[in-house]
């Protein structure tokens, strides 16, 4: 007899993300510094998912918070079949060295079940601000 997918299997989303600061964008005296993010979203389910929205905090040294909601990312509403990964890269700026974003991916299914990828916490800082 064969077991049910998990809901884990089905709707099973994988992001990885890599930030980079910007120096040559940045201007660090006016309090601006411009961070570039890269994310791989990779199907790892059994079901094809079209990514709808994103919803995104991005946080501060500060502990200024921006929310940010929108459809699709950089202008897509990619479909991912299982196994498929999609890529982009966007951006953000803050008003100090360092800080954080996390989020959330709406997913659709094809049979219209909507689920919720979310978007491990990552970290944003210029070389300086490493010790």
């Amino acid at each position: 007899m064969t077991k049910p997918p998990t809901e884990a299997g089905r709707h099973d989303i994988e992001i990885r993300v890599v930030s980079q600061f910007i120096p040559d964008q940045s201007n660090p005296d006016d309090a601006e510094f411009v961070f570039a993010y890269t994310i791989t979203i990779t199907n790892a389910g059994d079901e094809t998912a079209q990514l709808i929205s994103r919803y995104w905090r991005v946080i501060d040294a500060n502990d200024e918070v921006i929310e940010v909601r929108g459809e699709g990312v950089v202008g897509e509403q990619p479909v991912l079949e299982p196994g498929e990964s999609y890529r982009y890269t966007s951006g953000t700026v803050l008003k100090t060295a360092v800080g954080y974003m996390e989020g959330s991916y709406q997913m659709r299914t094809d049979a219209g079940e909507e689920f919720e990828a979310p978007i491990p916490a990552f970290s944003l800082s210029t070389p300086s601000s490493l010790h």
